[in-house]
């Protein structure tokens, strides 16, 4: 199936690892034009190894500065951004003793603004243009508070709160923004966050996976590619009329309306 997203330029915020790499690779499997961007440069350039023809930036989002720096290096290589995928940024999982407004703080730094620092001069300078799509990758925790993932929770919640507000916001300039809530997905940071899991309920990692997989009804976690389809749909013509929405996409591990 033709996605219609031959030639669109394209910027994938964490593209390095995980669902962001494999979204870069989808995008350009479309034929689109692709950049990537990790806050280390030696993940940047071990991803490029493996995205011919992409190009890629070392940007700390959360400072908003570095985000826009990096929009402005993006559309100078690649022309006016069609397509910005927000995969950049996790809050780390903290136990609810262990939280103080310095950690909630950091995990607001951690996932919201590093979305809303490339997203915020992204969106205008589409919306002055007439057009443009911004995927959020987001989460599920934001849906459901987890006692180790309250302020990471809280950061997602905001942030799909912001793409409905945003989608409103901007529907009338021809821009869409859309999210998805993955759950339980196979890539390094999920590992992390089993470790942190584990460490609070003083199991082992096996335990702690064993004991997540238990709750998956579709009896597995989800590939970053299946992930990665979700958004080059969202991000294509084929989903011109899908804004202010975010899709979960646990395997029904919380099935609620």
């Amino acid at each position: 199936m033709d996605l219609g997203l031959k030639g669109k330029a394209v910027l994938v915020t964490g593209g390095s690892k995980g669902i962001g790499l494999a979204c870069a690779r989808g995008f350009l499997a479309e034929g689109a034009r692709v950049a990537i961007c990790s806050r280390g440069q030696g993940n940047v350039d071990t991803a490029l190894a493996t995205l011919p023809g992409a190009i890629g930036f070392a940007a700390d989002l959360t400072k908003a500065d570095e985000a826009a720096a990096l929009l402005d290096k993006v559309e100078q290589a690649l022309g006016p951004l069609d397509v910005l995928v927000n995969s950049a940024g996790a809050a780390k999982r903290t136990p609810a003793p262990d939280l103080t407004p310095a950690a909630w703080r950091t995990a607001m730094d951690a996932k919201y603004f590093s979305t809303i620092n490339i997203a915020d001069p992204a969106i205008k300078r589409m919306a002055a243009r007439g057009g443009g799509v911004i995927v959020n990758i987001i989460g599920s925790g934001g849906k459901v508070a987890a006692p180790v993932h309250i302020a990471g929770g809280a950061a997602n919640a905001a942030l799909m709160l912001a793409t409905a507000g945003l989608a409103a916001a901007y529907a009338k300039s021809g821009v869409r923004v859309v999210g998805i809530n993955p759950g339980l997905t196979e890539t390094g940071r999920v590992k992390e966050g089993m470790q942190a899991t584990a460490r609070a309920a003083n199991i082992s990692l096996e335990q702690a996976m064993a004991e997540s997989l238990a709750g998956l009804r579709m009896g597995r976690m989800a590939r970053p590619e299946e992930i990665a389809n979700a958004v080059l749909f969202l991000a294509s013509p084929c989903a011109s009329y899908i804004t202010g929405t975010t899709l979960a996409m646990d395997g029904a591990q919380t099935p609620v309306i």
